[in-house]
């Protein structure tokens, strides 16, 4: 009797690409801090996607962790070499390494957490074609309230309300983590705000909008034993999405929602 042929292990499945975007002091650095806290089992199977940025570290961050902090003309350098794509992110440089990107998808799902230009261009870019991927927009009004801010009997001038909004997330976000702030802050915070309304018009691209009105600014995330108000509820979202379950809250924008 012939022995019977060498068990073959299951081929792998490749790996995902999870793109969280939304603009800056949107909530989705205190959403990956509650995940890895409260959903550790989730975190640990998504590897990070670590970026060169020529920005300053900001307080708490680390080198090779946050991003691989360069000096500007390091990063201009990169975007000579066709394996890396750098792009202009509200006034600082970013590179994203694609070979490196493409070894840690061999080995597993990859978690990029950042800014919508970086999110689309994970989406788009020719090399990452066949990849799957979850993507997921944070914003931080709903689908509803730009609808009725957008009424013409309001005279509301939405991208001054997007740009104020912002501006005072960023604020108490940015007094917080320095007390005072220099002009040089100031600057930065003004610069941030007014990118937002154009990067909520990049929701449309992705599969899941998730509104969340409790920014990085809210103590909603981190001051209670669970995350309260919208903080818990966007989390709970981006769980179930990454389960594969339905999604509580979760919204699709039309391109023409922001005009």
């Amino acid at each position: 009797m012939a022995p019977p042929p060498p068990a073959q292990s299951a081929p792998s499945r490749p790996g995902r690409l999870v793109i969280l975007s939304g603009p800056s002091c949107v909530g989705k650095s205190p959403l990956e801090r509650a995940l890895a806290q409260l959903h550790p089992e989730h975190h640990r199977r998504l590897q990070p996607l670590v970026l060169y940025n020529s920005r300053d570290p900001r307080p708490g961050e680390i080198d090779g962790v946050h991003y691989h902090f360069r000096r500007r003309g390091v990063i201009e350098q990169l975007g000579t070499d066709p394996r890396h794509v750098v792009l202009d992110v509200r006034g600082d440089l970013q590179a994203l390494d694609l070979d490196e990107l493409g070894g840690r998808l061999g080995a597993g799902d990859v978690f990029f957490e950042g800014n919508p230009f970086v999110g689309r261009a994970l989406q788009t870019h020719p090399g990452l074609g066949s990849t799957p991927r979850l993507s997921v927009f944070m914003a931080p009004l709903a689908r509803d309230e730009i609808v009725l801010l957008r009424q013409p009997e309001r005279q509301i001038a939405l991208r001054d309300l997007v740009t104020d909004v912002m501006r005072r997330k960023l604020l108490r976000r940015t007094r917080r983590q320095k007390g005072e702030l220099s002009l040089r802050d100031l600057e930065n915070i003004e610069r941030r705000a007014a990118s937002a309304y154009d990067e909520l018009r990049f929701a449309c691209h992705f599969t899941h909008v998730l509104p969340n009105h409790d920014g990085e600014d809210s103590e909603n995330w981190n001051a209670f034993p669970v995350p309260l108000g919208d903080a818990g509820k966007t989390l709970a979202a981006f769980v179930a999405l990454l389960e594969g379950r339905p999604p509580a809250g979760a919204e699709v924008w039309e391109p023409e929602l922001i005009p």
